[in-house]
């Protein structure tokens, strides 16, 4: 397994589009010594480029659904200062239907052309109201979240390409094994806050130590979904992928970077309290 999202499952039975040609026992020399690429005319397949290029769909639409989001987030102003009087009801919504989406990609990969785009739009009004929330309450936050997920980012693709950060195996299954509890451990808090209330759970938000070392921690593992991510989109260029894994590739790295920035965003506003 890998990221929970791009997961090997998905990459055994992917169909692929092409394979190179068997060798044969031809004595003549062949016409091209250069790489073997697929005929033209042939099915296309998944390129590094053709990922990118959904990658940077998908995000044009998070923004501009981002941007509404925000927008839609009314403030109330106290003392001359302005608050969020609260989140929209259709930023929940978004939320949801992004989890529920997320689950759905899981098991139904092909889909991903046309259900990552509505993911985007979903969450992009989320997390643009989220983000106006934490900015209300702490000025400058989402500029400083903003920043240091595109540094870690970029970081992370440094350390990928020069093999710094190699992804074997084992390497794998404690990332994907630490998001799984990761997540199990979200869903339980969640369903206990609803029984017992917010402040039952209190240091996922407390400044204390303790929470700020668990959000250091989740923002690590995020990061290091990363490496799991280039790497899926990296061998399914090499297996030659049906084209349509561009997207799926594609929504795989946005939901990464999503919680990463949702995590990152939750760690400085801790640092804000100390």
């Amino acid at each position: 397994m890998s990221n929970p999202v791009l997961n090997e499952r998905v990459m055994k039975d992917a169909p692929t589009t092409w394979a190179p040609p068997e060798p044969t026992n031809q004595h003549f020399p062949p016409v091209n010594d250069g790489p073997i690429t697929p005929l033209s005319g042939s099915p296309k397949v998944m390129t590094v480029n053709g990922t990118i290029s959904a990658t940077a769909v998908l995000f044009v639409l998070l923004l501009v659904s981002a941007t509404v989001g925000w927008m839609q987030t009314e403030t109330v102003e106290v003392d001359g200062q302005e608050f969020v009087s609260g989140i929209p009801a259709l930023a929940w919504v978004g939320m949801i239907v992004g989890v529920g989406l997320t689950f759905l990609l899981m098991f139904k990969p092909h889909l991903a052309k046309f259900v990552a785009p509505v993911y985007a739009i979903a969450e992009g009004f989320f997390i643009g109201a989220i983000s106006k929330a934490y900015e209300s309450w702490y000025d400058g936050i989402v500029v400083q979240a903003i920043g240091a997920t595109v540094a870690v980012f970029m970081v992370m693709l440094v350390l990928y390409r020069t093999n710094i950060i190699k992804v074997t195996n084992r390497f794998r299954k404690i990332v994907v094994t630490a998001t799984i509890g990761v997540m199990l451990f979200y869903g339980v808090t969640f369903i206990i806050s609803l029984f017992a209330g917010a402040d039952s759970i209190s240091f996922l938000s407390s400044p204390s130590l303790l929470g700020i070392a668990f959000s250091v921690f989740v923002a690590g593992l995020a990061a290091m979904n990363l490496a799991l991510d280039f790497d899926f989109i990296e061998r399914g260029a090499q297996q030659g992928l049906d084209k349509n894994f561009e997207w799926y590739a594609a929504f795989g790295l946005l939901v990464t970077l999503i919680w990463l920035y949702l995590e990152l965003l939750r760690l400085l506003a801790k640092l804000r309290e100390r």
